[in-house]
């Protein structure tokens, strides 16, 4: 018998069809988001943005929309401390941004200054009456060009504009190449990609006459807005309180700090009166930040039997103006870039680079997608060059569970391989058809984390925490500080305490994202919540178990040598699961022979000695089938498969929303999503000329769960949704490698470019090349 099999036979809860908790409230509309909270006497406020993409501030005026009625106050970054602020608290240095800056702006659609008025058309109409009076600078707005000598420097003293460096290595890369019998060079960009969150950025925040201030706010982490917010308004942690009830979003743009919740926040400190600061649509795509812009060139050597001998990679990032989250996805693209295959010898080097654009920053998948667009459509073409099954080529370079990625990460569990043989019978089966004309296969493969090992905002407290009450009628309250985003953590946890308690889901009320009344948790982000939280829960819910079980067990008289367990709602003995009790009797014994105190249960996760980077990996395949029309260049998906490992399920029908949602952005990144500029400027910022994919425009999506163990993962759990955004795009690539034979090097592949690359192969042909 299997490890696998053996947990999987002592479950009850965990890997069924559990429809989300708060399912009821959204679909009836009684959720309450940050932009339905309504304060008595709220005011309303609207931020001023900058039209230059780089320039001094010489003077602001507000006395025209002062003097406006029903406006009631006017701030700007003089009536701050002038704290630059940053997620990297460890690193002073990458802590770059004045949310309302004093002297300067870098980038179209920065905040300049903030009005609230008591409604919403009349703040919109004062901030036509502020006068600000600029020195337009020089912008620059690529990073080749920002890098040379003599271009406009962003930030004080920061040499060539280059913001961060990352290198990472191993092996002997050097000796790989000499060995190598194939060598293969090639240049791609990857371009920016919006978050496109259904609810944009939004906040009310109410400071009182006690110096306290309560913030509602959508957000990743309720814990770093705290942390953040006390940093630049000078205050305590303890006298900010934060929620995110329910949040419409994240993808990776809502963990760092916005105008939203800083403006709120100071405009009521300056009226004592509630008030709220929603985004519009088109300030949400020119004044939040999005997926990082790359510039990759690859550098592969292999053997003419495929085996991967060395590896160099070089990435040049668009950081735009501040660093955000920048400097994270500037190393995991580097690590990504590596998945999941073993090599000889690896080397990366990465460069992120200031520019007088929107800020760059993390989003699903963290530098993954880019990483894998280049990586995944190379190895094709390697394959393709040498005459070598793609798929065998790369399954015998692929990750196993126990292999250790040299000074980085170990490989605990993995379903790689069974990924590669249920692509091939797709595949196979696909191609036995026949494929009509125009049409094209492709797949990819990657790998992602669970959650990153990293301590970058330097807190003190454990990276995930849980705290579970057990009530006398035999419901369960559980504390987490995580943050539903909408990718169903909330049931997650629920199943999980359900589970490790013998109780049902419906027993369980989780109360999560408000830092008065939760524990501290590093948030929503490098999908990180099943695995850390879910850990921190099951502790919690053990140690609340095992405190229940003692009283059992002296009320049963039973010997010691006795198993107790409870499932179901009944408390008994393993051997015989007919001599027991109800929960709900167990728990009020409990509470008489505790004096009345409830039965507290507490646990933890802060990962140690487990790598650089994650305590356990994902593994995932997407094949894709395209059809191209060679005259326009219009891609249209029409079928596709995702094989894909994430340990043990918790929640079988939450993991196949994921793998959907997921699928769907990472397929519009691919050939849809694109961010146009024109001298800092954003050109298509609404949902008419930002062309997302429609539910008309999806495929099918069988999904081909893979059933491993993670051991570091709570019930063997770990990522599922997040990874799956990074093959995707390069699925599209082969795919249209495949039909047509031509290679695309930028992604979002739009229909000018395959239109562009058939020309040029025909000309190509023509001249006999």
């Amino acid at each position: 018998m299997t490890t696998t099999s053996l947990a999987k036979e002592k479950l009850h809860v965990i890997n069924t069809h559990v429809h989300n908790i708060d399912g009821w409230a959204k679909v009836t509309g009684r959720a309450t988001y940050s932009f339905d909270v309504k304060l008595p006497g709220m005011l309303y406020g609207r931020i001023l943005r900058s039209p230059h993409p780089h320039a001094k501030i010489l003077k602001i005026d507000a006395s025209k929309a002062l003097a406006m009625n029903g406006v009631k106050a006017v701030v700007t970054g003089k009536d701050t401390l002038g704290v630059k602020q940053g997620i990297w608290r460890r690193f002073n240095e990458l802590c770059d941004e004045q949310i309302l800056p004093v002297e300067k702006v870098r980038y179209i659609g920065e905040p300049v200054c903030a009005v609230a008025a008591t409604t919403d058309e009349i703040a919109e109409k004062a901030l036509d009456l502020i006068e600000v009076e600029y020195e337009v600078l020089e912008g620059v707005f690529e990073p080749y060009e920002a890098m040379k000598k003599g271009a406009p420097e962003l930030h004080d003293g920061v040499e060539r504009n280059i913001n961060v460096t990352r290198h990472i290595e191993w092996g002997d890369v050097e000796t790989g190449f000499e060995k190598a019998d194939y060598i293969r060079e090639d240049h791609f960009f990857c371009g920016g990609q919006a978050h496109m969150c259904m609810e944009t950025r939004a906040a009310v925040a109410s400071f009182t006459p006690d110096k306290k201030l309560t913030i509602w706010h959508s957000n990743q982490s309720a814990y770093y807005m705290q942390g953040l917010m006390a940093g630049v308004l000078g205050m305590r942690e303890g006298d900010i309180r934060v929620i995110a009830q329910y949040v419409g979003g994240g993808f990776g743009g809502k963990f760092e700090l916005d105008g939203a919740i800083f403006c709120s926040s100071i405009l009521s400190m300056k009226t004592f009166r509630p008030v709220k600061v929603i985004y519009s649509r088109e300030e949400d795509f020119i004044a939040s930040k999005r997926r990082t812009p790359m510039h990759y060139w690859v550098r592969t050597g292999v053997s003419k039997d495929g085996k991967f001998l060395a590896r160099e990679s070089r990435v040049v990032s668009n950081g735009g103006a501040y660093t955000g989250m920048g400097a994270t996805a500037l190393y995991l693209t580097g690590f990504f870039h590596s998945f999941p295959y073993r090599w000889g010898g690896y080397r990366y080097d990465g460069y992120r680079v200031y520019t007088n654009t929107l800020p760059s920053t993390s989003m699903r998948g963290f530098g993954a997608p880019q990483a894998l667009f280049c990586s995944e459509q190379q190895l094709e073409w390697i394959a393709n060059d040498l005459k070598l099954d793609p798929i065998e080529m790369r399954r015998q370079n692929g990750h196993y569970a126990g292999y250790e990625v040299p000074g980085q990460a170990f490989i605990a569990s993995c379903g790689l391989d069974e990924a590669f043989t249920i692509m091939q019978e797709w595949l196979d089966k696909k191609k036995a058809g026949g494929l009509p004309a125009n049409r094209g296969l492709g797949f990819s493969a990657a790998g992602f984390m669970s959650g990153g090992i990293f301590n970058w905002f330097d807190t003190p407290y454990s990276f995930s925490s849980a705290v579970v009450t057990i009530n006398q009628d035999a419901t369960v309250e559980l504390h987490i500080g995580a943050t539903e985003i909408g990718q169903g953590s909330n049931t997650t946890m629920a199943i999980i305490a359900a589970e490790t308690l013998g109780v049902k889901v419906e027993d369980i009320k989780v109360h999560s994202g408000d830092t008065d009344h939760c524990p501290a948790d590093l948030g929503a982000w490098g999908s990180r919540q099943t695995l850390m939280t879910g850990n921190a829960t099951k502790r919690a819910c053990e140690d609340a178990k095992n405190q229940l079980l003692e009283f059992a067990l002296a009320k049963m008289g039973l010997n010691i040598v006795y198993d107790l367990d409870i499932a179901d709602r009944w408390v008994h003995i393993v051997a015989r699961p007919e001599r027991g009790m109800p929960f709900e009797e167990l728990v009020k014994i409990a509470l008489r022979g505790k004096d009345g105190q409830r039965i507290v249960g507490r646990g933890y996760y802060t990962p140690h000695r487990k790598g650089m980077i994650s305590p356990a990996y994902s593994y995932m395949l997407q094949g894709v089938e395209i059809e191209i029309d060679q005259e326009t260049g219009k891609i249209d998906l029409i079928d596709s498969l995702t094989a894909h490992d994430c340990g043990t399920p918790i929640n079988h029908l939450g993991l196949i929303g994921q793998l959907e949602g997921a699928f769907s952005m990472a397929a519009g990144y691919g050939y849809l999503e694109y961010m146009p500029y024109e001298d800092g400027k954003l050109m298509n910022p609404n949902l008419v000329d930002y062309k997302m994919i429609r539910a008309t425009e999806m495929p099918p999506t069988p999904i081909a769960e893979i059933d491993t163990y993670e051991p570091e993962g709570p019930y063997g759990a770990k990522e599922a949704g997040e990874g799956l955004t990074n093959p995707t795009a390069a699925a599209i690539g082969n795919a249209i490698f495949n039909c047509l034979g031509i290679q695309m090097k930028e992604c979002p592949i739009r229909p000018h470019m395959v239109v562009e690359a058939l020309r040029e192969k025909a000309e190509k042909e023509k001249a006999g090349k």
